[in-house]
């Protein structure tokens, strides 16, 4: 079970990748954040957003058209 959930379903591209952005800001290393989107661009730009961040996605998820992704904030 994750610290925080960001639930930014219906939101289109940048939206999901901009929210999870700020709610990791707002985050303490170590904790984790499951974000929700339906936008197929999630897909790509949150795991690319986070392979180049202090951030770690420690799973991800496709069901029904949900993408789940759940995220270690970085120190």
């Amino acid at each position: 079970m994750a610290d925080r959930t960001l639930d930014t379903s219906g939101l289109r591209c940048p939206m999901p990748l901009l929210k999870t952005k700020l709610e990791l800001n707002g985050m303490s290393p170590g904790e984790t954040l499951e974000v929700i989107a339906t936008d197929a661009g999630s897909a790509r730009d949150i795991p690319a957003f986070l392979e180049l961040s202090r951030h770690r996605l420690v799973s991800s998820s496709q069901t029904d058209g949900h993408f789940r992704f759940v995220v270690e904030c970085g120190g």
